[in-house]
């Protein structure tokens, strides 16, 4: 079922969430229209810092990890305006290895074929305002491999849900990654691309000036959970939105509920 599948614990030091949180390590910012307040996300466990590549795209950005061959973050500024233009977009798969990274450091279209995973998108396809960003979004940078009911059931519910709130809102900033949960064991698809334990996607609402995160386990569910953006950084080590004051960090939002589209 599972492919070419391979059990693997990640080394300490590399992508295991081991240690306490240290300081944060300031992101490079050469996108900075991505970002709340122009800041990209921040790693706070440095263990996550290995061959990390920052790339920015025109309607996204992320943090490429060359030891999982994912993104560890991708980050969105949506507004009503780009998403009007997104739902008049059709979609093409034109999902391709990404040409920023070095062939040793990235995932391939082989690692995914047969492996019983979706690829999953970070920043989805469905935002994207044009036919430059949809086919950017396509990246497998931008990708993990994703339970494939996981994705396409309660994952792409909570897209939409987050869509329909920026439109409601009139922009959001979002930031979407995987979670390589501290003490679990590890399987990579190929031998080469680390499946992540659970996905994430944060949400922050200027008009409102409240935060939080859906969360869900990489594996056939339907069930999420909401935390603050204080957890979801315990969780992850990363601070999705740096310059959030304290008191926004520590309460969650009432999030939209995730529903079948109809």
């Amino acid at each position: 079922m599972f492919g070419r599948h391979i059990a693997a614990v990640l080394a300490v030091g590399a992508l295991a969430l081991v240690g306490p949180l240290q300081n944060a390590a300031a992101a490079p910012t050469d996108c900075p229209q991505h970002f709340l307040d122009g800041q990209a996300p921040d790693l706070v466990r440095q263990a996550l810092s290995a061959k990390t590549r920052p790339i920015c795209y025109s309607a996204y950005a992320l943090l490429h990890s060359g030891v999982s061959r994912t993104s560890l973050w991708s980050a969105e500024h949506l507004t009503a305006d780009r998403l009007a233009a997104a739902r008049e977009m059709k979609r093409k798969n034109t999902f391709h290895p990404d040409p920023n990274l070095p062939p040793d450091e990235r995932a391939e279209l082989d690692d995914y074929k047969g492996s019983g995973f979706d690829r999953g998108h970070m920043s989805p396809s469905g935002d994207m305002p044009n036919a430059q960003a949809q086919h950017e979004s396509f990246s497998l940078a931008n990708m993990i491999p994703q339970n494939r009911r996981m994705n396409q059931i309660i994952w792409e519910q909570i897209e939409s849900a987050t869509r329909d709130y920026a439109v409601r809102s009139g922009e959001l900033y979002v930031v979407t990654g995987p979670i390589y949960q501290r003490g679990a064991t590890f399987e990579r698809i190929n031998g080469r691309v680390i499946v992540p334990t659970h996905a994430f996607k944060a949400v922050y609402d200027p008009a409102k000036r409240t935060a939080g995160a859906y969360v869900v386990e990489n594996i056939d569910t339907k069930v999420f959970k909401v935390m603050s953006i204080a957890e979801l950084e315990q969780l992850t080590g990363i601070s999705v939105f740096p310059t959030l004051p304290p008191e926004v960090k520590a309460t969650a939002m009432a999030l939209p509920t995730p529903k079948p589209r109809r």
